[in-house]
């Protein structure tokens, strides 16, 4: 028995940009080689997913069943890759419907003598929490976003309304920390949101059922992110464990200016992506043609190899939405940001890095990019000082050698010894009830 090895059951929300960092956290763990993991998912995502994993991986993927059609959405939409924007909360509303067969999936494993651990699961998923508590298994929500961004956005969900507020700035009552926020800085669904449409009827279920969770895993570093990890620790009462960078992501949006530049190039927001997409209509007549006699830019279609590409010296900035994994990829090769975040929690962030960081300017709300371009002022420099020492932190977070643990590393060991201690615990009460 002393050689089994603890199994830890790990399920995303639908969409690529949870996927692909679970997917990221899941290979992490494998590496500890005390762990069997079981990658959770609907049916054509674990399709999409056996592709992913490296051949001699040992992560087991399996389905959980689940009809879009049964639920008024197009038939095979299991993603939100495959989803114009607008229907994005139907999939979300549609994901409730998953409780009892993942329920019935840890009772099996439960009944076959394979208990988990412990359960990571996405942040849309809040009801596997009781789920856990029920079954007495450990969990622990992962978010894929910063620890700041993220409490933000939890912080205005949970005190709405926002639409009619008296000044184009407010306070949020339960995190000063934050400064104030900007009224163009709320995604449409919160500053829409009265407590009776779908995204507020979702998140009055959801968010609640974060406090029976165990703790929260962060895709973070704690020494640029300690305000959102001790909101958490306030509001949830129990341990944030920033465990970042946890990088295999493939959101590629990049953008434009003066510059030499290369611009990914995908469908718009709100686009029906069953039908094709050709830019050409989306661009400026004569476009194309003035970017290649001008070799001044590359126009790049529907995907390119990011992390290359930020990892390149030629690189001096990054014009993108201030989703998260893209950010921590910048990051870590000391990219400056340009901010153009433009739904969830990316505003947010963008603030965090603007604000807080000093290794961004929000482009969207009218700041101007050069600060960032230009290498010669002495606002350029001082950006590109602060995103040198991002990196730093972010390498210093994840080394693991000479009896030297980097504050990721210890939060990842700390995550375990929990959810070890609680195994103990409850073996130890059923012990003395027998």
């Amino acid at each position: 028995m002393a050689n089994t090895k603890e199994h830890i059951v790990m399920f995303p929300f639908m969409a690529q940009g949870h996927i692909i960092p679970f997917l990221a956290l899941a290979l992490q763990i494998e590496q500890r080689k005390n762990y069997t993991i079981t990658f959770v998912n609907t049916p054509l995502n674990i399709k999409n997913l056996r592709s992913s994993l490296p051949p001699n991986s040992s992560i087991r993927l399996l389905e959980i069943p689940f009809s879009s059609s049964d639920h008024g959405l197009p038939p095979d939409t299991e993603n939100t890759n495959i989803l114009p924007y607008h229907l994005f909360i139907h999939l979300i509303e549609a994901s409730t419907s998953l409780k009892p067969s993942f329920k019935k999936l840890i009772e099996n494993f439960i009944e076959q003598g394979n208990p988990p651990l412990c359960i990571i699961a996405d942040i849309f998923f809040g009801w596997t929490a009781s789920i856990a508590k029920e079954l007495n298994v450990f969990h622990a929500i992962f978010t894929v976003s910063s620890a700041y961004g993220l409490a933000c956005y939890y912080s205005l969900w949970m005190n709405l309304p926002h639409r009619k507020e008296n000044s184009d700035e407010f306070s949020l009552p339960d995190f000063a920390e934050a400064s104030n926020v900007h009224i163009t800085q709320l995604p449409t669904n919160i500053l829409e949101a009265d407590g009776t449409d779908a995204w507020s009827v979702f998140q009055s279920k959801n968010l609640p059922e974060w406090v029976n969770s165990d703790g929260i895993l962060v895709n973070t570093v704690e020494e640029f992110d300690q305000v959102g990890l001790l909101y958490f620790k306030r509001k949830l009462g129990s341990p944030a464990w920033p465990i970042g960078p946890i990088l295999l992501s493939r959101e590629n949006r990049e953008g434009a200016s003066d510059k030499n530049f290369i611009w990914v190039i995908r469908p718009p927001i709100g686009f029906e992506l069953n039908t094709e997409f050709k830019a050409k209509e989306w661009l400026p007549k004569g476009f194309e043609k003035r970017i290649k006699e001008s070799r001044r830019g590359l126009l790049v279609y529907n995907w390119a190899p990011q992390v290359e590409i930020l990892s390149h010296k030629s690189v001096s900035a990054f014009l993108t939405l201030c989703g998260w994994n893209s950010v921590l990829e910048a990051l870590n090769h000391s990219v400056l940001l340009i901010g153009w975040p433009m739904a969830a929690e990316q505003s947010f962030n963008a603030k965090l890095l603007e604000e807080e960081m000093g290794v961004c300017v929000e482009v969207a709300r009218g700041k101007s990019c050069e600060l960032v371009m230009n290498e010669t002022q002495q606002k350029g420099k001082e950006m590109r000082r602060k995103a040198f020492k991002a990196r730093e932190m972010i390498r210093n977070a994840i080394k693991d050698e000479g009896g030297f643990k980097g504050s990721s590393v210890k939060a990842m060991d700390e995550f375990f010894s929990a959810a070890l201690s609680m195994r103990e615990k409850t073996m130890r009460e059923q012990n003395v009830a027998v």
